[in-house]
């Protein structure tokens, strides 16, 4: 009986873990040109989703840049820092484009995408959002896989237009940083400060 009760407690536990999580958790991202705040889809990417959100709760996209602005195709971020070095990001993730599109997630205007490399399922860290509709980019693409996309931007997207201007020189890289100061996802708690102790 006492058995019976421990694992009832912990299937509650687990299920009000579920439920804390909102159904299209936001992150906000707030960069030295001011911020955006991007709606994520679980039920169309759940691989994809989990992983930005484990780098963002990771801290992992803060210090980072948009280091590669097209302005009539897309601004890419989330893996270089201010100096152009790319900034280690160990998990990948496999590619959902196919689900993301069954869904009807496409690479329009706005919309979130996982970047990669000609690897379908390279995508590590970093993410692009789009400026115009690139539906060239979709499931199954010109490589048969396309880019996964799963999420948009739903506050701020004036802001991703002011970075999509911003003036380029080699390999699309802004000539000045465009830096992400912090990612956050919206209904977490801050982190406890460490508390210094008195000097006597």
């Amino acid at each position: 009986m006492r058995f019976r009760f421990l694992s009832l407690a912990l299937a509650l536990t687990a299920l009000s873990a579920i439920a804390a999580e909102p159904t299209k958790p936001r992150v906000k991202f707030t960069t030295s040109l001011g911020s955006f705040t991007v709606e994520l889809e679980p039920e169309a990417a759940p691989k994809t989703v989990a992983n930005f959100l484990g780098y963002v709760r990771g801290g992992h996209y803060k210090g980072t840049t948009f280091h590669r602005v097209i302005a009539k195709f897309m601004i890419q971020g989330g893996g270089m820092t201010v100096k152009g070095e790319e900034k280690p990001a160990k998990t990948t993730v496999e590619n959902e484009a196919k689900l993301a599109t069954e869904k009807g997630l496409k690479n329009v205007r706005g919309s979130l995408a996982m970047a990669r490399t000609n690897e379908p399922h390279s995508a590590r860290a970093q993410f692009f959002v789009n400026v115009v509709d690139n539906a060239f980019l979709d499931y199954p693409g010109r490589d048969g896989w396309g880019y996964c996309v799963f999420g948009k931007v739903v506050e701020g997207m004036e802001i991703v237009d002011t970075i999509k201007g911003v003036k380029t020189g080699a390999g699309d890289m802004p000539l000045q940083p465009v830096t992400i100061t912090a990612a956050t996802v919206e209904g977490d708690k801050a982190p406890a400060k460490k508390k210094t102790p008195k000097k006597k």
